[in-house]
């Protein structure tokens, strides 16, 4: 972890989370460490992100072009590349202890430590397979608990979701390799990597470039002096943009009724319902109906008065917010203000409509944004460290098989998250 503290406690308000942790389970450091802190009167600062402050985008959003899912999956990364590592990240180098905490992409949530170091997420008949619940739910303990690696993947009904598609997907590349003659000992080794590789594919070839462009192929910033680290520029601001891309409410269905994301659709509880992928994402021959939010720096009403399960308790009404949280974790860890790292960069700094001399990184970056994909600070940060992360990675497809291809079927010409959703369905 980076020898940076938080300034002060309450940056760190109890939550179940909907926050990466700033804790003993990743590294921490700074992609920036020359730049000064930006400052701000707290008060002001938070009176951005309460509700009717500048922040609060209410329950009716401005929509953006693209689909509503791609958010939720960026939550799903996030809590990919932050979970506690296990002692399966080491296989490819096991005398490498100090990589143990490095990020990676991985499906850590997934695999956790295997089925000999976790084998409750497995099936007890079948090991080599992940075990899932009743109909679309995750498999849960008599209290009603998420049996997954990590429990911020059942946060609500949407990243939940994603975590059972690609642990059916890992369960059906198990069938077919038993189908190829795959010894059994391989079964289990040879789908987690498929799985990682398909969803790696996916995290570079169509979600990053939606979001950043080409951002981070050819890295500048991001250049780890040793084992990977995350970032705080990226973990509590830049890659924070995906808060001001979700809608307050969502439908499963299309001709379904609008479900506000919290409460409605709140998870740490059963929840068979069934969403049909084109609520959030473009599936082969269907297109998706119900677009993003506009990343414009503010946040639908859900995330503006987040629900006690989700905040905890609080003494600051400020921190019930998620851009509250968001603007006071960004100066509590001493991030650079968006217009110091534009120039830092070599980019004309934007005006942030805020009327301030200097703005928030997480707000700038929102601003910055064209609405639909990141500017040149928050396409720079965020390229760079979730490709770098990749990367850097000795067992991913780039460090292991740069000319890997994907072989799930692909309606289009280059294999989607779509692709691996119709395959898992």
């Amino acid at each position: 972890m980076s020898a940076v503290a938080p300034a002060r406690d309450h940056c760190l308000a109890p939550s179940r989370t909907v926050d990466a942790p700033l804790g003993p389970g990743a590294r921490y450091g700074r992609l920036f460490p020359g730049l000064p802190p930006f400052e701000a009167d707290e008060d002001a600062l938070l009176a951005m992100g309460v509700r009717d402050g500048v922040c609060d985008g209410g329950v009716t959003c401005v929509e953006a072009t693209g689909p509503a899912g791609w958010p939720l999956f960026g939550q799903f990364v996030a809590h990919d590349i932050t979970a506690d590592r296990s002692p399966l990240t080491l296989r490819a180098d096991p005398s490498a202890v100090q990589n143990f905490h490095a990020p990676r992409a991985n499906l850590e949530p997934l695999y956790a430590g295997g089925p000999a170091g976790q084998p409750f997420l497995y099936m007890r008949d079948d090991p080599a397979k992940l075990l899932l619940g009743p109909a679309h739910d995750h498999p849960r303990n008599p209290e009603g608990l998420a049996l997954v690696g990590d429990p911020r993947n059942d946060v609500h009904l949407f990243v939940a979701r994603l975590h059972t598609a690609f642990a059916r997907t890992h369960n059906l590349i198990v069938d077919r390799l038993r189908e190829d003659g795959i010894a059994e000992a391989d079964c289990f080794e040879e789908a987690r990597r498929a799985t990682t590789w398909h969803y790696q594919w996916i995290l570079l070839e169509d979600y990053l470039p939606r979001i950043a462009g080409d951002a981070g192929r050819e890295r500048r910033w991001y250049l780890p002096d040793g084992p990977p680290t995350i970032p705080l520029e990226f973990a509590d601001a830049a890659f924070r943009y995906g808060h001001s891309q979700v809608r307050h409410s969502y439908r499963l269905v299309e001709d379904g009724e609008e479900l506000a994301l919290f409460p409605d659709l709140i998870g740490f509880r059963p929840n068979e319902a069934e969403v049909d992928w084109t609520a959030l994402f473009d599936l082969p021959g269907r297109a998706c109906w119900q677009p993003a939010k506009r990343i414009d720096g503010t946040l639908a009403l859900s995330l503006i008065e987040l629900p006690l399960a989700i905040s905890g308790q609080v003494e600051i009404a400020a921190f019930r917010s998620l851009a509250g949280r968001d603007l006071q974790r960004g100066q509590a860890l001493g991030l650079p203000s968006g217009e110091t790292v534009a120039r830092a960069i070599g980019v004309e700094p934007v005006d942030s409509g805020l009327g301030w001399e200097e703005t928030p990184l997480w707000y700038y970056v929102c601003v910055e944004s064209d609405g639909e994909s990141l500017g040149p600070v928050g396409a720079t940060i965020v390229g760079e460290v979730l490709r770098g992360i990749v990367e850097l990675d000795p067992e991913s497809f780039l460090a292991v098989d740069p000319s890997w291809q994907p072989t799930l079927p692909a309606a289009g010409e280059r294999f989607a998250l779509g692709d691996l959703l119709a395959f898992s369905s």
